[in-house]
């Protein structure tokens, strides 16, 4: 199956099954704390949300002092995967994007509601057409790529199925 109609297909299956968690994703509580992303802290990851995320002014580049905190540190965010990648079973990169509506057809999401994840060498994602918790080593840096403009990158460690 090519890579346009799968994400055709991940735009209508992850609609339907994911719609309910649509909600709880973006009315997620939880956000990092200068206490909990620290880069001098674990590597236990702290939880970020999309609300931090969108505080990237995407006319001029400039993070938040809020958001400049993240960069660098290990954190886990709920989202949904758009695959880079032409594999049914587990990719290596993908963009996570806060709803199931969000894909990379015209238009793509704001760069500041796309995150670039490239898991870590020798690791991969399975592939997943409902809501995840993606966790990796989370980075400021503007990729412009075939599908969008991000403002985020992550090393990714792991992904999981979401829940609250």
């Amino acid at each position: 199956m090519k890579l346009w109609t799968k994400i055709s297909l991940f735009s209508l299956l992850g609609f339907t099954a994911g719609f309910s968690a649509l909600y709880l994703i973006l009315e997620n509580k939880a956000s990092a704390t200068p206490e909990s992303s620290s880069k001098t802290n674990t590597d236990k990851p702290s939880d970020a949300d999309w609300g931090l995320l969108r505080e990237m002014d995407l006319s001029s580049g400039k993070a938040t002092p809020n958001l400049k905190k993240l960069s660098g540190a290990m954190v886990r965010i709920p989202g949904f995967m758009i695959p880079l990648e032409d594999n049914q079973q587990s990719v290596s990169e993908f963009l996570l994007v806060p709803s199931p509506m969000a894909c990379v057809h015209v238009p793509a999401p704001p760069a500041n509601q796309m995150i670039h994840i490239k898991m870590a060498t020798g690791r991969k994602a399975a592939m997943s057409y409902g809501p995840i918790w993606a966790k990796g080593r989370f980075n400021i840096s503007e990729h412009e790529g075939p599908y969008g403009k991000t403002s985020y990158e992550m090393i990714g460690e792991s992904t999981e199925p979401y829940s609250n």
